[in-house]
C-alpha cells in the first residue's frame, strides 16, 4: 500500500500522440518526470524533434520524436510500423492527437466535418488496432497495459461554440472507449478516457485569443487546468492504483460538467 508502489510507472514505455504541445505535452512531461520512456508524434517534424530534445533534457528522460500524419490510415500504419521497429512491447497508449473546427451551422463544410472526425475518432480506433499486439506483449493480469483516449467535456455537454464535428467526435470517443474496453479487457488491456475541460492549449487559445482569465473566472475552481492536473490523472490511470478502473470517462474540468458552473458563451 506504499504510495510509491501504488503510483509507480518507472521503466514503462508510452506512446503519446500529439505529444509535443498542449495537453499531450503535459502528459509527456508527467511520464518523463516519473521514469517512463515516451514516443511522441506530430505532423510538424522540426518542432516535434525540438520538443523531444527539450523534454528529454529537462526531465533527464528519454523522449523520442516520430513525425507522421495520423489523419489517414496509411499514416497510422506507418507510425505503428516505426514503433514496432523500435519496441517489442509498449505499456501505455495515449490517444491525444486531435483537431477542432468551428463554422456556422448554415455553412458548416464537409471538409470541417471529415478532418475532425478522421483524426479525432477514426485514427484513434485504427492506431489502437495497429498497436494492440505491442500492448498485449507487455500486458499481464497483475500489470495490464493501458489505453487512454483524450475526449472532451464538449462530448459530454453542449458546447457554446459551433464546433459540431468536434463535439460529435468526442462523444464518439467516449462511447468507443467503452466498446474498446469491453473488447480488450480480457486481454489485459484496460481502456479508459479523460474528458478535459479548459486547459491552456493552441486549440482553446485560438478561441479566446490566449487570454484564459475569463474562462478561469467562470470555472467552479476559478482557474484553468495545469500540467499536474492532467498528468496526475493519467499516472493514476496507468499505475497500480488505477488497475481496476475500466471503460470510464473521467472529466478533468474543475467541476464544470457536474455543477453546471461554466459557460464560455
Amino acid at each position: 500500500m506504499n504510495i510509491n508502489d501504488l503510483f509507480n510507472v518507472e521503466g514503462k514505455v508510452a506512446v503519446v500522440t500529439g505529444g509535443s504541445r498542449g495537453i499531450g505535452e503535459m502528459i509527456t512531461a508527467g511520464f518523463l518526470a516519473n521514469g517512463v520512456k515516451v514516443y511522441i508524434t506530430a505532423r510538424k517534424v522540426g518542432p516535434l524533434i525540438s520538443k523531444a530534445e527539450e523534454l528529454s533534457e529537462k526531465y533527464n528522460g528519454e523522449c523520442i520524436a516520430l513525425g507522421c500524419d495520423l489523419s489517414t490510415l496509411d499514416g497510422v500504419k506507418s507510425f505503428a510500423e516505426q514503433i514496432k521497429e523500435k519496441e517489442d512491447g509498449i505499456d501505455f497508449l495515449i490517444n491525444n492527437a486531435g483537431a477542432a473546427w468551428a463554422e456556422p451551422f448554415d455553412t458548416f463544410s464537409e471538409a470541417g466535418w471529415d478532418k475532425v472526425m478522421d483524426l479525432n475518432t477514426k485514427s484513434l480506433f485504427f492506431l489502437t488496432q495497429q498497436l494492440k499486439g505491442l500492448l498485449t506483449n507487455n500486458a499481464t493480469l497483475d500489470d495490464p497495459s493501458r489505453v487512454i483516449n483524450i475526449g472532451s467535456i464538449d462530448g459530454l455537454d453542449v458546447p457554446a461554440f459551433e464546433t459540431f464535428s468536434y463535439s460529435t467526435s468526442k462523444a464518439a470517443v467516449h462511447h468507443l472507449t467503452r466498446h474498446l474496453a469491453h473488447r480488450l479487457v480480457g486481454e489485459n488491456i484496460l481502456v479508459n478516457a479523460i474528458a478535459p475541460g479548459p486547459y491552456p492549449s493552441n486549440m482553446l487559445g485560438a478561441a479566446v485569443a490566449h487570454d484564459y482569465s475569463e474562462i478561469a473566472k467562470r470555472n467552479p475552481r476559478k482557474r484553468v487546468g495545469t500540467p499536474e492536473d492532467i498528468a496526475g490523472l493519467v499516472i493514476f490511470m496507468c499505475s497500480r492504483a488505477g488497475a481496476y478502473t475500466v471503460g470510464e470517462t473521467i472529466a478533468s474540468d474543475g467541476g464544470i460538467v457536474k455543477t453546471g458552473g461554466h459557460n464560455l458563451g
